[in-house]
């Protein structure tokens, strides 16, 4: 997979800043999600590369959510879903299924998001709290799940 080589040098740094090493099973892992487009399960990870072994990748993804690069959604389904973490993508929110628990990105255009932040500030405020960022989820039923 020919991945960003900025990407990779990120996520380098990231796992150094933690005491780990970025083994080549960490960068296919990465690959893979980078690949991916979207936030996948452990299953779909393992399909998008299959020499990855699944005790290894779900070890490798365990250090990777702990070190800040991977990013661990758990919504609905059996599975969790995993993502590169927005530091190294894009800020971005969820379109989330009830009925198969696919996860798809979405961005809002700017205008939207300087609006939900100003909101969401205001409210956090309000309660004495200081945000630092945030995340939206919307749930409902994908085209697949609505027509079938």
């Amino acid at each position: 997979m020919n991945t960003d080589p900025d990407l990779h040098r990120s996520v380098a740094t990231r796992l150094a800043e933690h005491d780990q090493q970025y083994t080549a099973n960490r960068r296919a892992v990465v690959d893979a999600l980078a690949s991916a487009g979207a936030p996948i399960t452990l299953p779909e990870l393992l399909e998008v590369d299959g020499s990855l072994a699944q005790s290894s990748a779900y070890r490798t993804l365990s250090v990777m959510v702990d070190a800040g690069v991977v990013r661990r959604l758990v919504h609905v389904g059996d599975h969790a879903h995993f993502e590169l973490a927005e530091h190294l993508t894009e800020h971005h929110h969820h379109l989330i299924c009830e009925g198969c628990g696919s996860v798809v990105d979405v961005t809002l255009p700017d205008r939207v998001e300087a609006a939900m932040d100003r909101t969401f500030h205001d409210v956090a405020e309000a309660s004495g709290f200081t945000p630092t960022h945030h995340a939206v989820d919307i749930y409902g039923t994908c085209r697949s799940c609505h027509d079938g």
